[in-house]
């Protein structure tokens, strides 16, 4: 008796440690978040004071290194914007259509294939995908269209749509996989063919999940930088589909090295950084709010 006692006392404290140690990874996930937002809003308020927010987020020039500099932001504003849409118009697709393939359609042996193939395309390092898109994506641009360089905001959403497949694929893929039996073989039994049973009841059972993996992909094209910065210019102007751009994570990117400690041109780096993050913080808050409206649904 006194045995069991002592292994029940035993097993309460190392459930309770374990306990201790799940809350304690939570609190410093927090507190790494928490501390991210305060150092930007920091060291990216001042800037936008010292400029004015409305020359800061509305002004079309972006000249930090002339006499007189100008920090104005809408081109990066709207070429990151531009560029995600392009390339969720693109991915999203592609990126579904493979998904439902891979669970409703192929058989084990080839669905197995082609997950590894897009688990690989997860595990590329950005700076391939850039070095790739600047061989071979830019010239080929370049020749078809008769430009003086092929590197420009067509070339930079190709490249983020293929970025962007496997985490669209992998999460739908898992959602529609999670979808009862059931629910299909209903929809069979009362006359739908394969093809609208999975359209139709499939992906919408799953809707919450899929939605993740857009909102997910559409985080990853926001924040990604290497790879654009090799295929768009990198150039700020104002977003058109064969000129070179820059985007808001490129822009800081291509900056932050050679901006003087403690310059308006480093501030307003930050800034950027600061108006970047919220728009990740946007992200992600529809997310939470898509994937419980579909929970409680």
């Amino acid at each position: 008796m006194e045995k069991k006692q002592s292994e029940k006392k035993y097993f309460d404290k190392a459930e309770a440690g374990i306990h201790a140690l799940f809350l304690l990874c939570g609190v410093i996930s927090v507190g790494f978040v928490l501390a991210i937002s305060i150092y930007l809003i920091i060291s990216g308020i001042p800037a936008i004071a010292k400029i004015g927010f409305t020359d800061f987020l509305f002004g079309k020039v972006w000249q930090s290194t002339a006499v007189e500099a100008k920090f104005g932001i809408l081109p990066f504003i709207l070429t990151s914007i531009y560029g995600t849409a392009g390339a969720v118009l693109i991915g999203v697709p592609i990126g579904l259509f493979t998904a439902v393939f891979l669970s409703k359609v192929a058989s084990k042996r080839v669905a197995g294939l082609i997950r590894s193939a897009v688990n690989l395309l997860a595990g590329i390092p950005s700076v391939v995908y850039g070095l790739v898109g600047m061989i071979i994506l830019v010239p080929m641009i370049q020749k078809q269209f008769k430009l003086a360089s092929g590197a420009t905001l067509l070339a930079a959403i190709i490249v983020l749509s293929i970025m962007i497949l496997p985490s669209i694929v992998n999460v739908a893929d898992t959602a529609l996989l999670a979808v009862p039996r059931e629910y299909e073989e209903a929809s069979l039994a009362l006359g739908a063919t394969e093809t609208e049973t999975y359209f139709k009841v499939s992906l919408h059972a799953a809707k919450s999940g899929v939605a993740a993996s857009i909102v997910l992909g559409i985080g990853r094209a926001i924040g990604e930088a290497m790879a654009i910065i090799m295929v768009s210019g990198n150039v700020a102007n104002m977003p058109k589909l064969l000129g070179s751009v820059r985007f808001l994570s490129t822009a800081i990117a291509s900056e932050m090295s050679y901006a003087a400690v403690g310059s308006l041109q480093r501030e307003a780096l930050f800034s950027v950084g600061l108006v970047l993050f919220l728009f990740i913080m946007l992200i992600n808050v529809i997310l939470d709010l898509v994937i419980r409206g579909g929970s409680e649904k």
